[in-house]
């Protein structure tokens, strides 16, 4: 189950963040860090130091230009923030997050990234909108803002937490009744089926691009929160398509 959870830093500009984040992973035996355009050299002496003995994470860091990429495969997206700026979205607790991880991750296929901001900013809106849920650190109201290693540490303890709660588990599970007949759409997927579902409603009239009204942002959040499957996403984007098609 660890392996499959990756940790994506968008635009880190500490080396010695990168190290000890790393170091933090490998503590609660986590290994895939993803880096977003990272604003320094995350392989030099600072961050191999503060890494610990854990630099193997840093050597084998995958690099990505933008978020979209760096979470392309997987099919849960979570944003570690302070609540949305602009609007609502599904908020949970580290331990909510944790305890629905053996649930996601039960089908091999699956990924889950959890996505962290820049030490200045965090993430930005956009960013935000890209994520099917967001969790928050309950810290002190009063002197809450974290050190980017210490939330990863949080958030991957909590992650090894489920994991040691769920093991042993038998390899060759046998399949239940109730088991899902397709898996969960993947970011992509959702990505194209979002712009797909964008020019349609221009075309028919109903979207407006230039006073979006954050019609767009309101219809992510309702699907992100659905969780659509493979053929879910299939369907939708048939209707979508049939829709352009009788309008031409």
């Amino acid at each position: 189950m660890l392996e499959r959870i990756r940790i994506v830093l968008i635009q880190t500009s500490h080396p010695g963040n990168i190290g000890a984040v790393a170091r933090a992973m490998k503590n609660m035996g986590l290994e895939d860090l993803a880096l977003v355009a990272p604003r320094c050299e995350f392989r030099c002496a600072d961050a191999i130091s503060r890494a610990s003995g854990a630099d193997t994470l840093l050597a084998g860091a995958k690099l990505f230009e933008n978020l979209e990429d760096a979470v392309a495969n997987c099919s849960l997206v979570v944003g570690a923030s302070a609540r949305s700026r602009t609007l609502p979205w599904p908020m949970q607790s580290p331990r909510q997050f944790g305890a629905a991880l053996p649930e996601e991750l039960a089908m091999p296929d699956n990924r889950v990234a959890l996505v962290f901001g820049r030490e200045d900013s965090g993430l930005t809106n956009a960013e935000l909108q890209r994520c099917h849920a967001h969790v928050q650190i309950p810290a002190n109201p009063d002197f809450s803002s974290l050190n980017l290693a210490a939330a990863v540490q949080v958030l991957a303890y909590e992650c090894r937490l489920a994991w040691l709660e769920n093991e042993p588990t038998p390899i060759n599970k046998e399949p239940q009744d109730d088991d899902w007949d397709h898996p969960p759409a993947s970011h992509a997927d959702l990505e194209r089926f979002f712009a797909h579902l964008e020019r349609t409603l221009i075309v028919v009239g109903f979207h407006d691009p230039t006073t979006p009204r954050q019609l767009m942002a309101r219809l992510r959040r309702l699907y992100l929160r659905a969780r659509p499957d493979q053929l879910e996403i299939n369907i939708l984007r048939g209707i979508l398509g049939a829709i352009e098609k009788k309008t031409r």
